[in-house]
């Protein structure tokens, strides 16, 4: 019993700092509906600079005034990139916001290494709080105690801003309907940046307070940005109180799941957001809220079938990548084989985008299954690599049947999130349950059949099925099932009136989707000979976006030059310098403020405005001369 009690106090400790980040989080996308992916890159920077302050002043005010004065300085930066970039996307889709916060996410996490190096660093215990207290024969940290007394403490000053200052009101009011707040001649600019201010130093001084706890490194913003997105959407966007609540149920879901349930203690916390995603979306304490306009992308023109130049240029394409083994050696067929396989993955994720609008968080899990699915069949069955390329996309595909039952009920954001939840389900079963996936260690040994041994004729599969794959979604597009799903993306009311049912289109989008991203798992297991849990995890599926949002969201396959450019372009970029992310994340960023339609959805747009001018142009000079006179 006492060991439940020590338990119970470690799990509100870690409540508080949970607290801290998400109640910031809440904030900002209750009244500024960003969703803010870089939250935990400001946690690690006030951690980082937190860190070089307390080392200098190692006294019980010194500490305390070094968290102060980071939270102040990250809520400073997180100023100048609302001010300079996140103004621009205020009413962009959420999936261009997630992408320019990844982007910074990516930035912050090179810009730490540059400045304070890539090792972990252990700060100093707080001054004066280094001792411990035993309960019930258990030694407890008192620092830990000033956590837990925290934790209310800031909830109560939160509350108190909210309920009894202006401003406060303004930010409940636009967390409800910003339209209206800004109808009202209130300057949303700066509430917004006020707001935006306020949840960057909560996220900042919530890093600090860990640095008497955990080692400093570049890998914290990953760490708990997976954490604080579940306890926001637990306990409701926008809402204060649930986060404090969520905080205390993630927390002491987390601190009881290691000695209860030590098998299926990760799964434990998504679980509980799927449940609440389903039955309440809008979360524990939260409340529907007025969706503000969202612009949307330009639109490129009607989208039609190849014509006879459209056709004679894929067809020269497809053949020149056949040619590819007789240009390049081992190596270059290795990468062009994983260009391949990113081709599959991102046009399948763009069938369920672009085609119908659902804008999926956790695309990972289809292409992890679909992995695992093969790799369990080849190592526990002795299956073959032509049978395992059928089973892994089907399991893929049903688990989707399931998955996508509870998905498609819901829209937008709450959409997005549930394909996260039910993402970082798998990946913690799969992490967890070593006897059968191998844990972290992964499985190895699945390698290719033997006509498929070498680089070459590896990568002539992996073609064959790129193109393959390319032209079933194409068709799909434009069949009749296509269409259907493309009203319903743009139209769902007058869809409705004809006959087409929402949720059963969109269901079976959800399972090929599913199933396309399954084969593209087969092929990565089969290549690398070998398959980690990474494969499901947050940042697979944020590939995935970055090739769709490369290539342009509005078109039908420009995921293919999204695939292939972001693919050849971040193993160079690995290879051939030291900070790779911060060039990737600063591209990332440019593309979404300046070219939001993509590669292909520009160059789409740029030759309509040339043929247009071109016409105009020619009925001009073809059209009589006017010819003048005097009274």
């Amino acid at each position: 019993m006492d060991l439940y009690v020590v338990q119970f106090l470690t799990g509100l400790a870690n409540a508080a700092s949970l607290f801290l980040v998400a109640s910031g989080l809440s904030l900002i996308f209750g009244v500024t509906r960003i969703v803010n992916f870089a939250h935990g890159a400001f946690y690690m920077l006030g951690a980082y600079i937190a860190y070089s302050l307390t080392v200098r002043w190692q006294t019980p005010l010194g500490f305390w005034a070094a968290l102060l004065v980071a939270s102040a300085a990250v809520a400073v930066v997180g100023v100048i990139i609302e001010t300079l970039l996140l103004r621009r996307i205020y009413n962009a889709p959420e999936l261009l916001q997630l992408l320019a916060t990844f982007g910074i996410t990516l930035i912050a996490e090179d810009a730490v290494r540059l400045i304070w190096g890539p090792e972990d660093l252990v700060g100093p215990r707080a001054a004066g709080l280094s001792g411990a207290v035993s309960i019930l024969g258990n030694a407890m940290p008192i620092y830990d105690f000033v956590l837990i007394l925290l934790g209310p403490l800031v909830f109560g000053l939160l509350w108190l801003l909210l309920h009894r200052s202006r401003w406060g009101l303004l930010v409940r009011a636009a967390t409800q309907d910003r339209d209206m707040v800004n109808a009202l001649g209130v300057n949303q600019k700066w509430l917004f940046t006020g707001v935006f201010a306020l949840g960057v130093f909560l996220a900042a001084f919530g890093g600090g307070l860990q640095i008497p706890r955990d080692a400093v490194t570049h890998f914290m913003d990953l760490s708990i940005i997976t954490e604080v997105f579940v306890i926001v959407v637990i306990g409701g966007l926008g809402s204060i109180g649930g986060a404090f609540l969520a905080a205390i149920i993630v927390s002491q879901l987390n601190a009881f799941g290691i000695l209860i349930l030590p098998g299926i203690s990760l799964v434990l916390m998504f679980a509980v957001m799927a449940v609440v995603l389903v039955l309440r979306p809008w979360g524990l304490l939260g409340k529907q809220v007025v969706r503000s306009r969202i612009a949307a992308l330009p639109d490129v023109g009607a989208w039609k079938p190849f014509d006879r130049t459209g056709r004679l240029a894929v067809s020269l394409a497809v053949f020149l990548a056949v040619l590819l083994p007789f240009l390049l050696g081992d190596y270059g067929i290795s990468v062009a084989s994983e260009v391949m396989i990113a081709i599959i993955f991102a046009i399948s994720l763009q069938f369920l985008m672009s085609v119908g609008g659902l804008d999926s968080f956790g695309h990972a899990a289809n292409l992890g299954l679909g992995a695992y699915g093969a790799a369990l069949c080849v190592q526990y069955f002795g299956m073959s690599m032509e049978l395992a390329m059928l089973t892994g996309p089907l399991i893929a595909a049903a688990f989707a049947v399931v998955a996508g039952w509870f998905c498609v009920r819901l829209s937008n954001i709450y959409f997005a999130m549930l394909t996260l939840a039910y993402a970082q389900i798998l990946w913690s079963i799969v992490f967890q349950w070593v006897d059968l996936t191998g844990g972290d260690n992964g499985i190895v040994g699945v390698w290719p059949s033997e006509w498929a041994a070498s680089p070459n004729a590896y990568y002539w599969l992996t073609t064959a099925c790129a193109v393959g794959v390319v032209l079933a979604i194409r068709y799909l597009t434009f069949s009749p099932f296509g269409y259907s799903l493309r009203a319903l993306r743009d139209s769902p009311m007058r869809s409705a009136t004809i006959g087409i049912s929402q949720r059963h289109i969109q269901h079976v989008a959800f399972v090929i989707s599913a199933f396309f991203a399954g084969l593209a798992g087969v092929l990565f297991a089969f290549q690398k000979g070998s398959i980690f849990p990474d494969a499901l995890g947050i940042s697979t599926s944020v590939d995935g976006l970055i090739m769709v949002l490369l290539g342009g969201f509005n078109t039908v396959s420009g995921s293919v030059v999204g695939a292939v450019v972001y693919k050849v372009s971040s193993i160079w970029l690995m290879s051939n310098t030291d900070f790779p992310r911060l060039i990737l994340g600063s591209v990332i960023v440019v593309l979404v403020v300046l070219f939001p339609q993509g590669i292909v959805g520009t160059s789409q747009r740029l030759l309509e405005t040339w043929r247009t001018r071109r016409r105009l142009g020619e009925a001009n000079v073809g059209a009589p001369a006017q010819k003048g006179g005097v009274a």
